[in-house]
């Protein structure tokens, strides 16, 4: 493989994770107030719609990989960019809950497939000295969506109205389904990958990852959730104060897969992630067990420098216990635990912030890490991982 190649997978695989996760499921809490009041429903309405969302999400995240060792990559990610763009597009006509339920969840469907596949490309291409960093360039479309959503969205809020913001960002996945479609390459060997499928459910490295990566889908979500509601109602911040804690997130996330992926590199797959756990756990051990503006800005700084750690790391950990051909279907089965994970964090964080406070929830996110930061020591990864 060329050097040249190289670069385009990053570039690809940036805007792909950029538009999937920044514009597919980041905009959407900066737009949920006004579309709320645009159609007149309350906040359990609009929560039954993103969950249509994240069950999409885990449907074709848990698919994609097994996907693409029948079509290809290049089709899954086309069709999903595809699916993405043309669904949020549509969503700019919605009338009813019922309509933006049934987009939401053909946008969870997209981000999916175009998400999955995207970080987990760089480990069929890219050489194990560089495997790590290359996937956490990818993750830092998460960081930069999130930055764009939150600086952009607003001004056309406040300009056009959330029906135009749907409509823009439906067109740039569009353009970045094109580019999958001319670009992408499809890994070797596919016939191998088929045969392949049913060793990743035998792997017992897989499980033990795939449990670890739940742990993050798990204190995540709890977190980045419910902290914007902190802020206002738990520490008395302005709306624009926490939207600028918010944007300080967005901007520094955008290196933190960078710097773990590097880490990961350097030390080691395991020892990398059981560190970046016991970072995301005083991240958030600071906002639970401690009162007030600083412990909040000191947790969000901590949480921006590791936020796309483990999926980064997880991804590739993962890759390198199968065969090229295997990679994006093991990414695949993997992320189906961080799915999962993630779709219960939500509720259980909301549920224990009615019964004990918003503090108490947080404090439940930084034990969840702790028990991933342990239970990382638990994969075993091959001897051979590096020459994969």
């Amino acid at each position: 493989m060329k050097l040249s190649y190289s670069y385009v997978v990053i570039l690809l695989c940036f805007f792909s994770v950029l538009g999937a996760h920044g514009f597919g499921r980041f905009s959407f809490p900066v737009l949920l107030e006004d579309m709320r009041a645009s159609l007149g429903v309350g906040y359990s309405s609009m929560g039954v719609v993103e969950f249509g969302s994240f069950l999409g999400y885990l449907v074709m995240a848990a698919s994609s990989g097994f996907l693409a060792s029948r079509v290809g990559h290049r089709a899954v990610m086309g069709i999903s960019g595809l699916l993405m763009g043309l669904s949020m597009i549509l969503t700019a006509w919605v009338r009813s809950v019922p309509q933006l339920l049934a987009l939401r969840l053909l946008t969870g469907l997209g981000n999916g497939g175009l998400y999955l596949l995207a970080i987990t490309l760089p480990s069929v291409w890219l050489p194990a000295k560089v495997r790590g960093v290359g996937t956490g360039v990818v993750s830092a479309g998460i960081g930069m969506g999130f930055t764009l959503s939150g600086l952009l969205l607003p001004v056309i809020l406040a300009g056009q109205g959330w029906r135009a913001a749907w409509l823009y960002m439906g067109v740039a996945l569009i353009y970045i389904a094109l580019a999958d479609f001319i670009l992408v390459r499809n890994p070797p060997n596919p016939g191998r990958a088929r045969r392949g499928m049913l060793s990743l459910v035998n792997s017992r490295i897989l499980w033990v990852i795939g449990l670890v990566y739940m742990a993050y889908g798990l204190s995540y979500i709890i977190y980045l959730t419910y902290l914007f509601s902190y802020l206002i109602t738990g520490l008395g911040l302005s709306r624009i104060e926490a939207g600028g804690l918010y944007s300080m997130i967005g901007v520094l996330s955008i290196l933190s897969g960078i710097l773990w992926g590097y880490l990961s590199d350097r030390i080691g797959r395991v020892k990398a992630m059981s560190l970046a756990y016991s970072s995301l756990a005083t991240s958030y051990a600071l906002v639970g067990l401690l009162t007030g503006v600083t412990p909040s800005v000191a947790s969000a700084l901590i949480f921006a420098l590791s936020a796309w750690s483990i999926p980064t790391i997880a991804i590739v950990t993962a890759g390198e216990a199968v065969d090229v051909e295997l990679r994006a279907a093991a990414g695949s089965f993997v992320t189906l635990f961080f799915g999962i994970g993630q779709a219960i964090g939500t509720p259980l964080g909301g549920y224990i912030i009615d019964v004990a406070g918003f503090q108490t929830s947080f404090t439940a996110a930084a034990l969840i890490a702790v028990s991933g930061a342990a239970a990382a020591h638990l994969i075993k990864t091959p001897r051979n991982a590096a020459s994969r």
